[in-house]
């Protein structure tokens, strides 16, 4: 080996490292391959806040996440304050979303934390799962993770899912469009169980929600750290589990990986790419409107026509409900799962009633002067229009630049 002369005097120095106590990221600076930069650049959604989202919440503003999105529809209970680390007596009853978000930015205020009281079916737009780094879903419930899934399939972002019951999780990573995605490993059974939610069409979230799976605040400590951990390599362009369930088995303490084939035919697997991006907001803009912008628009071959446009819906409408014991109807116009089971009974004669749906709304349908929020197309998402042969996806995007820095509840 070669001598060097400014390694072996004895008067050679190593360059010495300082570390500044006053900044609050000064140890975490030690690890080598450590870019404070990038985790404060950085722009998370997180689905839930319950347990598990607590956990996630509270160590993605330990370590300063820039921008945090974070959505639950349910509010504050007493029996959360065993689970939740952010929640305190004097809380019950209030937005559990808007709660955490409070506590965790007074555990750091250099992270904007954005609190949304809504659904992640109904209230998240794929413009706002499109501008994210990573979601990290932290629900307990297969249709939201399969929703959640698609979304960010179709918005090409990787997502990270947490599940946990009593002592026992798993973590899974997903990085579309490569690899497997959840759908790709669901089994027969959880299709039957999620199926279980439209063998009574008129069934809200919130009647979903009845049966709650026991947990421990230990596991959701295990889980929630790995799902962070797991968001860290992402953000860092490290090697991360994707494709694959890490579970922890509590009772017997131990560990494993699972990986998950994709599946050739699974129907999650659709990236909505070539944007047509335009300043339209869905609460403004009808159905008419976003056609003939479309049809002005340069990125629209001029084959295509206004009038032969069909809005393809993400989310199935409710345009009447039908009783077929008495044949009356009511109009109700509403996204299928905000129709909640109090409308389920026939108002003249209490006997079930039945939706009417639609999942596309033509140039010639009554629908086109309601607007997209109307029905049911949540601010700055993509909506999907077919003219023939061609699909335009088009991103509404008046809301765009405040959709991870304004409160939008």
């Amino acid at each position: 080996m070669e001598n060097n002369p400014e390694k072996t005097s004895p008067h050679h120095k190593e360059p010495e490292l300082l570390i500044d106590d006053s900044d609050r990221y000064s140890r975490l600076r030690l690890i080598g391959w450590w870019d404070q930069d990038k985790i404060a650049n950085a722009k998370i959604l997180v689905v839930g806040a319950g347990a598990l989202g607590n956990e996630v919440l509270k160590n993605l503003a330990l370590l300063g996440v820039g921008q945090i999105h974070l959505i639950d529809f349910d509010e504050i209970q007493d029996h959360n304050l065993t689970r939740s680390v952010l929640f305190r007596a004097h809380h019950a009853g209030r937005s559990k979303a808007e709660v955490a978000a409070q506590m965790a930015t007074e555990l750091n205020p250099d992270c904007t934390i954005i609190a949304q009281h809504g659904d992640v079916l109904t209230d998240i737009g794929l413009g706002l799962i499109r501008d994210a780094n990573l979601v990290i879903c932290c629900v307990d419930n297969r249709e939201a993770r399969l929703w959640i899934n698609r979304m960010c399939w179709k918005a090409n972002t990787p997502w990270i899912d947490g599940g946990i019951q009593e002592i026992n999780g798993v973590a899974k990573v997903f990085m579309p469009p490569h690899g497997s995605c959840y759908e790709c490993a669901m089994t027969e059974n959880d299709y039957r169980l999620i199926s279980l939610r439209y063998s009574c069409p008129l069934l809200r979230q919130e009647d979903l929600q009845q049966g709650k799976v026991p947990t421990a605040p230990t596991i959701a400590s295990i889980i929630g750290g790995l799902q962070v951990q797991e968001a860290l390599k992402l953000i860092h362009d490290l090697p991360a589990a994707v494709g694959k369930a890490l579970v922890f088995n509590g009772a017997a303490n131990r560990f494993y990986q699972t990986t998950f084939p994709p599946r050739e035919d699974c129907l999650s697997h659709e990236t909505y790419e070539d944007l047509i991006e335009l300043p339209l907001s869905a609460q403004k803009t009808t159905v008419k409107q976003l056609f003939e912008a479309i049809a002005r628009s340069d990125s629209t071959p001029p084959s295509a026509e206004a009038k032969d446009y069909r809005l393809l819906l993400d989310r199935d409408f409710v345009t009447e409900l039908t009783c077929r014991s008495c044949d009356s109807t009511k109009r109700i116009y509403q996204t299928l799962c905000k129709v909640g089971s109090s409308d389920g009974l026939c108002e003249r004669c209490s006997e079930p009633v039945s939706p009417n749906t639609t999942c596309e709304i033509t140039s010639d349908s009554n629908l086109t002067d309601r607007t997209l929020s109307q029905l049911g197309i949540p601010n700055y998402d993509i909506v999907k229009v077919n003219s023939g042969e061609e699909n335009f996806f088009v991103l509404l995007g008046e809301d765009a630049a405040t959709a991870f820095t304004a409160n939008t509840k």
